[in-house]
């Protein structure tokens, strides 16, 4: 049997496979390290977005970014600043993005809201006594948006405003930067808000107000502000609520009211932020009167949506 032949390589191929293994080294080495090698790098990268205080305009509370215990650490507690007391202020967006709301009872954050920013960054605001949408939702929100109320529920021993900072790859950023002041490790500094400070839009609706599982049926135009009629039809409750328009994020005087037919009337009325509300009564079968007012500025219905 003769011998099998030997497989020979052109002496041009042989002379150019040197060059060519040089050539895809180097095409290799110049690609981009897949996304799980530089996950690291960029979770203790810098933070893109740009965040405001989470109070009204022109409040002033200490952030304290204290070590020793605190969990997790690099969080900020917002607390009293003064005379200023936190408990009870409106906690707003720090930075645009995507609102979660959550609710843990009497453990951990209890009620608290994460942002998801558009860099893939994420804020934290925990311990809050109320918040504008149900557990479970969520909102498109701008920077400046109302989201809830500093309180103190949760893993919580007083009333303060837990805040963190967090990076696309949910690390801690522990020197955390807001109005363009930087609060690391240990520090604790009092900054005032800019934040909702051009006015704007009411961030809250009629049915965010009263509830889910109510919608508007009627309304009325206020100088500076409107009245809404909401009626739930699974529970034969009727919803009043009067939202703002002018002087929004500062108190002055709004009122909401609802009344059955050969019933009392329930006044909700205060000098509040954005709105009055919301007043529920059970009207299934009835004729309702309803209204409200903002500053002088008022509107009385007749008795009417019987039903």
């Amino acid at each position: 049997m003769p011998a099998p032949s030997r497989l020979t390589w052109p002496k041009s191929l042989t002379l150019a496979i040197p060059t060519l293994l040089v050539t895809l080294a180097a095409a290799v080495l110049s690609q981009p390290a897949p996304a799980s090698a530089t996950a690291g790098a960029h979770d203790s990268g810098v933070l893109a977005v740009t965040h405001k205080s989470p109070f009204n305009c022109g409040k002033t509370f200490y952030a304290n970014n204290w070590t020793g215990g605190h969990n997790p650490e690099g969080s900020i507690d917002w607390q009293d600043y003064g005379g200023d007391d936190v408990n009870g202020e409106t906690v707003r967006a720090t930075a645009a993005g995507t609102a979660y709301f959550y609710d843990a009872g009497s453990t951990s954050y209890g009620k608290w809201v994460e942002i998801r920013h558009s860099d893939g960054t994420r804020t934290r605001y925990a311990h809050m006594s109320s918040m504008v949408k149900s557990a479970g939702s969520t909102l498109s929100v701008s920077q400046g948006t109302a989201i809830g109320t500093v309180g103190s529920t949760g893993n919580s021993s007083a009333p303060h405003l837990h805040y963190e900072q967090r990076t696309s790859g949910g690390g801690m950023d522990t020197s955390p930067t807001v109005e363009g002041v930087t609060v690391s490790l240990g520090q604790k500094k009092a900054i005032t808000s800019s934040n909702a400070c051009g006015g704007g839009s009411n961030p809250y609706t009629p049915e965010g107000v009263c509830g889910s599982g109510y919608a508007v049926i009627d309304s009325a135009a206020l100088t500076g502000g409107r009245t809404y009629l909401l009626y739930n039809s699974g529970n034969g409750y009727n919803c009043v609520v009067t939202l703002k328009t002018s002087n929004l994020g500062t108190a002055s005087a709004v009122s909401a009211f609802l009344e059955p037919q050969n019933e009392s009337r329930t006044t909700d009325s205060g000098s509040y932020d954005y709105y009055a509300g919301p007043v529920r009564r059970d009207a299934a079968g009835q004729c309702v009167r309803w209204g409200g007012s903002v500053g002088s500025s008022s509107y009385t219905s007749g008795f009417e949506h019987c039903g």
